[in-house]
């Protein structure tokens, strides 16, 4: 199973001082199912700010997310609640170390499509330095 999807994305980010940034994606790209875990994988465009970059995230069944950014500015984040993974994350300067904190992990991704929800925190130096949730719609073109 690998299909052509519709991708619409929702990212909010609140760093505590001021209010939260909403930021909406809707684009085009690949979903499949492999080892029993899902995958969306899209191209990255100047709106984002990653224009050249791949990004794809894979959902396992034990509510573990990885999202993967290829390409000139890659990173690597794992969402798990409960878990604080360190992860890689390029800003455009070079890499650095991250801690990666899970707080909920919510899918009703399917071989049709669905939603997947997660909310994490990020920390530099275990100094915390943002709240993120991200809300993920896969569907099927009409």
């Amino acid at each position: 199973m690998k299909k052509n999807v519709l991708i619409s994305i929702k990212g909010v980010y609140c760093t505590g001082e001021e209010s939260p940034e909403v930021i909406e994606l809707f684009t085009t790209g690949q979903y499949y199912k492999k080892k029993g875990s899902y995958y969306i994988s899209y191209e990255e465009s100047e709106a984002t700010g990653y224009e050249g970059c791949r990004t794809t995230v894979s959902v396992e069944g034990d509510g573990k997310v990885t999202v993967e950014r290829s390409g000139k500015s890659a990173s690597q984040l794992i969402v798990q609640k409960g878990i604080r993974h360190q992860c890689r994350y390029n800003l455009g300067y070079g890499d650095m170390t991250i801690g990666v904190s899970g707080a909920s992990v919510k899918s009703s991704l399917s071989d049709r499509g669905g939603n997947l929800e997660f909310k994490y925190s990020l920390d530099i130096n275990s100094l915390l330095a943002s709240e993120n949730e991200m809300y993920i719609h896969i569907h099927e073109p009409a």
